[in-house]
């Protein structure tokens, strides 16, 4: 089975100032953020599971850390009112 990327919505609820920032730099490295605390990339399965093994050791007891990943038939179903298109459909990122 190929390991294609797809549309990966991550998000997070941290209490800590500094291990959101962390959090935060990580992400903003590999992602686009679309909310204060949301972010959305195109990520294989395999990328998916390393992110957030890279995120998980800077949350404490009560954080809340998701990754939910949205395949490319279930973009049709969702919309967006304001900020960046969703997805926009993208096989690759311009870096």
């Amino acid at each position: 089975m190929v390991d294609r990327a797809e549309l990966c919505v991550i998000c997070y609820d941290i209490s800590d100032t500094k291990a959101r920032a962390r959090v935060a730099d990580i992400l903003e490295s590999r992602a686009a953020r679309v909310q204060g605390s949301v972010f959305e990339a195109r990520l294989s399965r395999h990328a998916a599971r390393a992110l957030m093994a890279e995120l998980r050791p800077h949350l404490l007891a009560g954080d809340s850390l998701r990754l939910y990943r949205v395949g490319d038939r279930q973009l049709d179903h969702c919309d967006n009112y304001g900020g960046p298109a969703i997805g926009a459909g993208a096989r690759y990122w311009l870096l």
